[in-house]
């Protein structure tokens, strides 16, 4: 991919070479502002792809979502320990949910803003920086690959281990094929909000939107529950975050289905089997995954000690098995690519459309 992606950057800099000779084609200074507006879409997404696929999310480094989960954990703090009114906590987590949706959006156009102030390359670096700490590609990979190389030595124990840092579900007592299931499902679940829906925002509004997103997402993964004590601090930014999550998901349906070559087979199994998960967006990317694949997912999970029954999604055609996941994530990347290819392209025709009226109007 990255390769790929160099050579789009060559093209755009060969485009920007060209428009340099503006005075020679008699464009207009406003025509040359859209078109330089349109393309300036365009290189904060390739260059985040690349710098989120080479070095995806260091442990060590300040994150957005690090910063943001000191908030609502300062905020779900004062809610607990002040508002024992159900009313009053639901009316507090819907201005928590907002106020860091809106505040998160509103730092990064600042940020850019200010950035692109001093100078247009700075606000490039900052905006391609915070669109890469938006995508979890790289860090979704990187968190399977961890896990499945010891399981290829026949360390269970260190693949159990490693495994509990990403997932919810107890790992002490699982066995070879439940925690290549539970990776599956991880990558397959987490494909949605932490890869291909960030991506979406930030085609559609760039990385303030991306990063508003992330909010709500972050907010959904600490409060986001229906038991206590969250029930009712968290009952908005979950419902909120299953609404934004709704397009993106089934958009990344299709492109699997597309994709593994048997798009009615994969839709008929997904609206079979998905909304039997309790989850609006969850079961259907699994089961998307479970589908062009052909194994099964869902079944028995142990949570602090308590079992919960998941719905099964897909037909079991295959075992699950550490090629099945290196499938799982060389489709992940293929749907990534060609979500980030679409948004590529429509950003460059609309700068080209405009490119083209402009040399029309002074043929």
């Amino acid at each position: 991919m990255p390769d790929h992606l160099a050579i789009y950057i060559y093209q755009v800099a060969k485009i920007f070479s060209l428009i340099s000779f503006k005075s020679a084609i008699g464009l207009e200074q406003t025509e040359l502002n859209g078109l330089l507006n349109s393309l300036s879409f365009v290189l904060p997404l390739i260059i985040a792809s690349m710098l989120d696929w080479l070095i995806g999310d260091p442990w060590d480094w300040l994150h957005p979502v690090q910063v943001m989960g000191w908030v609502v954990a300062w905020a779900k703090s004062l809610m607990l320990k002040y508002l024992a009114n159900e009313l009053a906590q639901r009316i507090a987590g819907v201005l928590l949910a907002i106020g860091l949706i809106m505040g998160s959006y509103g730092i990064a156009w600042a940020l850019i803003f200010a950035a692109s102030r001093v100078n247009p390359w700075f606000g490039l670096v900052a905006e391609s920086i915070m669109i890469a700490s938006c995508l979890a590609h790289r860090s979704l990979q990187d968190a399977a690959v961890s896990v499945l190389e010891p399981i290829e030595k026949d360390d269970l124990d260190l693949a159990r281990k490693k495994l509990a840092l990403y997932v919810g579900r107890d790992t002490e007592q699982l066995d070879r094929p439940e925690i290549l299931r539970a990776v599956l499902e991880t990558v397959a679940e987490n494909c949605t909000d932490g890869v291909i829906a960030p991506l979406i925002f930030a085609i559609v509004g760039g990385a303030p939107l991306a990063l508003a997103y992330k909010a709500a997402s972050t907010l959904d993964s600490m409060i986001g529950y229906k038991e206590k004590p969250y029930t009712y601090i968290g009952w908005f930014s979950a419902k909120l975050e299953d609404a934004l999550t709704w397009l993106p998901c089934r958009l990344l349906v299709l492109a699997i289905a597309l994709l593994s070559g048997r798009p009615v087979q994969i839709w008929r199994l997904c609206q079979r089997d998905a909304p039997q998960d309790p989850s609006p967006n969850a079961g259907w990317s699994e089961c998307a995954f479970a589908a062009a694949l052909g194994v099964q997912l869902g079944g028995k999970n142990t949570y602090r000690g308590l079992v919960k029954t998941k719905p099964l999604l897909g037909e079991p055609d295959r075992q699950i098995t550490i090629a099945v996941i290196n499938e799982t994530l060389g489709l992940m990347q293929q749907c990534f690519v060609l979500f980030l290819g679409l948004g590529v392209l429509s950003h460059t025709l609309v700068s080209f459309s405009g490119l083209l009226l402009g040399l029309i109007q002074h043929g």
